[in-house]
């Protein structure tokens, strides 16, 4: 099995231990938003449906707008990433972002509404890369792990406060109010970023690139990169095909009354809450392989009960719904540590543009093959779910054998 190396280069920008914590902060508000702003979408559902008269169909489109404008942002994002600062892009993207999600909650019909969630997904797709990329070049290879479990609790706090808060203020002041929400935390957010993030251009060069293709190019020409991409790929296929119906088949297969799913995403964003910063400190310690490893193969339970169980009391279902939180987010923790080092250094931005790109497709494209394998019967239950949660462990221990074949660009890269 081939051996992970780590080559020793210098670290090119340094934090003291206070600036480094509210840098850290900072990037967490900023992904609160715009993940916040990805995952209301699901829950809105039955309230959309009836404001603008659509159907599943419809409401599938408009929540697969996001993801493929991110893809194609992400593609986009890596003909230019690398070559501006990274404070002033990121926060700039953040603006336009803020902008689009101020246009959601304003939409008048279906079809501007529609549109601009594309514009959302446009710009929360390169911030998600560069909040990634700004990680990796602020933080040493042996704190980040611990880095990006901070960064990752803003998924955990999304889920705790975001999402049922966004939900009592759709339920009484209407659909628009979590939108506008979301634009005002993203202004508070950049008068944050304005005062406490850094200014990064160590990957800034005199170097003329050939053509705006050139260090997209030169990233995809790299075995290694390809390797971390495709690694990201599995591991984001692995979760995606369970998570967009884990909720109609706790609802109509497992018996959960509707009222009790906020009790799911409280505790299970409780929970990860906690698991993710033990994860982040385990993987700094003990090695970011094995402890991806470790979690990885321990999702694989979680992952093969939730799509079999039968029907089961609300505590019963509390423990594998939790537990599925857990260790399926557990893994992206020491995974995003490896593939964000899996970069060369004066190309992370465009790295992590184009992995922003492979994780938005493989997401789509795991949410359409679960579509496919998956059917409603006579009495609203899902047929085929157990087949998605085989489809879902073999890319999940494809990807814990693959990892061996990434090589990390420096301790401290």
């Amino acid at each position: 099995m081939p051996t992970l190396s780590v080559a020793a280069s210098p670290m090119p920008h340094t934090l003291s231990p206070r600036a480094e914590r509210f840098f850290l902060l900072t990037l967490a508000g900023i992904q609160f938003s715009h993940i916040l702003d990805f995952m209301i979408m699901m829950p809105l559902g039955p309230i959309l449906m009836a404001a603008f008269g659509i159907g599943t169909h419809e409401f599938g489109l408009l929540v697969a707008s996001y993801s493929f404008s991110a893809a194609i942002s992400g593609v986009l994002a890596a003909t230019f990433v690398d070559l501006f600062e990274r404070k002033r892009l990121l926060l700039t993207g953040f603006a336009l972002f803020a902008l689009a999600t101020l246009a959601c909650g304003l939409a008048p019909s279906y079809s501007t509404l529609i549109v601009a969630r594309g514009l959302a997904g446009v710009f929360g797709g390169i911030m998600g890369a560069l909040v990634q990329t700004m990680i990796g070049d602020a933080i040493p290879f042996s704190r980040r792990a611990r880095a990006s479990s901070v960064v990752a609790s803003a998924f955990s706090i999304s889920t705790i406060a975001g999402v049922p808060l966004s939900l009592w203020l759709a339920n009484h002041l209407g659909w628009r109010a979590p939108f506008v929400l979301i634009a005002a935390l993203s202004v508070v957010f950049i008068g944050v970023g304005l005062r406490f993030l850094p200014e990064l251009r160590h990957h800034l060069s005199e170097e003329k690139r050939a053509h705006l293709l050139s260090a997209t190019f030169s990233v995809l020409g790299d075995a290694n990169h390809r390797h971390a991409l495709l690694f990201s790929a599995l591991i984001i296929f692995s979760g995606f095909t369970v998570i967009p119906y884990l909720t109609v088949y706790a609802v109509n297969n497992v018996g959960i009354d509707q009222h009790d799913i906020p009790f799911v995403y409280l505790l299970g964003g409780a929970a990860t809450f906690i698991s993710a910063r033990l994860i982040g400190h385990w993987a700094d310690k003990y090695g970011k392989v094995e402890v991806y490893r470790r979690v990885a193969l321990l999702a694989t339970l979680p992952l093969l009960v939730a799509t079999h169980v039968g029907p089961v009391p609300l505590w019963g279902w509390l423990i594998c719904s939790t537990a599925f939180f857990v260790l399926t987010s557990g893994r992206m923790i020491p995974a995003m540590a490896l593939i964000t080092s899996a970069a060369q250094p004066k190309l992370r931005g465009t790295f992590m543009s184009l992995n922003a790109t492979v994780q938005s497709l493989a997401m789509g494209l795991a949410t359409t093959l679960a579509g496919f394998l998956t059917s409603l019967d006579g009495s609203g239950r899902i047929v085929g779910y157990p087949l998605v949660g085989y489809v879902a462990v073999a890319a999940n221990l494809v990807a814990i054998w693959f990892v061996s074949r990434i090589v990390m660009h420096g301790r401290n890269a």
